[in-house]
């Protein structure tokens, strides 16, 4: 099944915008960037929305407007509305446990204290989407940091680059994903994650 909504997690507002937990919200800018798409605000969603096409897919992408524990709500609006299944749902978000430059494409799984997939398997009653998994590190490797200090504080410059190297990588994905070839998207991210 072809992804046909790719759902990037964060916070909104410019306090947010620089920090780790939003690198979801970098995704979906460098997709939109990248395609000359442009956000706009949906208050059917509280989500700024965009679309995509390549090779005769669409795609929306959406980034809920409300604080990262209430992302599901955007998520579950947008997936009724547009009667989009599970399994054509991507969510990308920040993970702690894969270091900053590695980015991991996977379908189910735990939400792993991540409060914006634990909100969208909530509203979903589901955790069967697929999931873009973008390496932050983890606070332990920064001298026993805070973690909520962490995901809310800005990447120091070689982190922010490798960040940036992993989701110009996972970019390279978005036609396979759009035409439905999953498989052929993990072998070429993870392929890639692990030079």
């Amino acid at each position: 099944m072809s992804i046909q909504l790719i759902v990037g997690l964060g916070n909104p507002g410019p306090s947010y915008q620089a920090t780790r937990h939003n690198a979801g919200f970098w995704y979906l800018d460098f997709i939109a960037a990248q395609n000359g798409s442009h956000f706009r605000a949906d208050a059917r969603y509280k989500a700024q929305v965009a679309e995509v096409s390549l090779n005769g897919h669409t795609c929306r992408l959406l980034k809920p407007q409300s604080f990262m524990n209430l992302s599901g709500t955007a998520v579950q609006a947008m997936a009724h509305f547009y009667k989009i299944p599970l399994d054509a749902i991507l969510v990308a978000h920040d993970d702690l446990d894969l270091p900053c430059g590695v980015a991991k494409l996977k379908k189910g799984g735990g939400h792993g204290g991540h409060n914006g997939l634990r909100d969208i398997h909530a509203k979903l009653a589901s955790a069967d989407y697929w999931r873009l998994r973008i390496g932050i590190d983890h606070p332990r490797h920064q001298h026993g940091q805070d973690v909520i200090d962490y995901v809310l504080g800005v990447p120091e410059l070689a982190s922010k680059l490798a960040i940036e190297a992993a989701l110009l990588r996972s970019y390279a994905i978005v036609p396979l994903l759009m035409a439905g070839n999953m498989a052929s998207a993990q072998l070429q991210l993870h392929t890639a994650s692990t030079l």
